[in-house]
C-alpha cells in the first residue's frame, strides 16, 4: 500500500454467508459511491473494481480460475484480486480492494480522495 493513502472503511456484511454470492463465487456490492466486484476462493475474500480495464467486460461475469485469479467473460484477461496485477500479460491494472474480516463482519477500505 502506498504511503499517505488514507482508507475509509465500509462494514458490507456480518459474515461472508450473509453475501448474496453467484454460482460463481463471485457477488456484486455497492460501497461509497462504487460498484465493487467481491470474489471468494478458499474462504478469503477480495475485491475489485466491476469492470475490466481493457474492454469494460463486468467481471462478475466471468469465473475464478484454479488460482484464485478473477477471469473477465470478454477476452479471458486474467487478474490477481488482491493485488490488481494483469497475471495473462496484456500490461493491464485492475483496482483492487483492501477487505478485513473482523469479529463483527466485512470491511473495505476505500481510498479516501483529497476532495473534501
Amino acid at each position: 500500500m502506498m504511503a499517505g493513502k488514507k482508507l475509509k472503511w465500509y462494514k458490507i456484511a456480518d459474515s461472508p454467508q450473509s453475501i448474496d454470492w453467484q454460482s460463481n463465487q463471485m457477488a456484486i456490492i455497492e460501497v461509497g459511491g462504487k460498484t465493487i466486484t467481491l470474489i471468494r476462493y478458499r474462504d478469503e475474500i477480495a475485491a475489485c473494481a466491476h469492470k475490466c480495464p481493457h474492454a469494460g467486460g463486468i467481471l462478475a461475469d466471468g469465473f475464478i480460475d484454479a488460482m484464485g485469479n478473477v477471469v473477465c467473460p470478454l477476452h479471458k484477461y486474467r487478474f490477481n484480486a488482491k493485488n490488481g496485477r494483469n497475471i495473462s500479460g496484456e500490461g493491464y491494472y485492475l483496482k483492487a480492494y483492501t477487505v478485513e474480516e473482523q469479529a463483527d463482519g466485512i470491511y473495505i477500505g476505500i481510498e479516501e480522495t483529497g476532495l473534501f
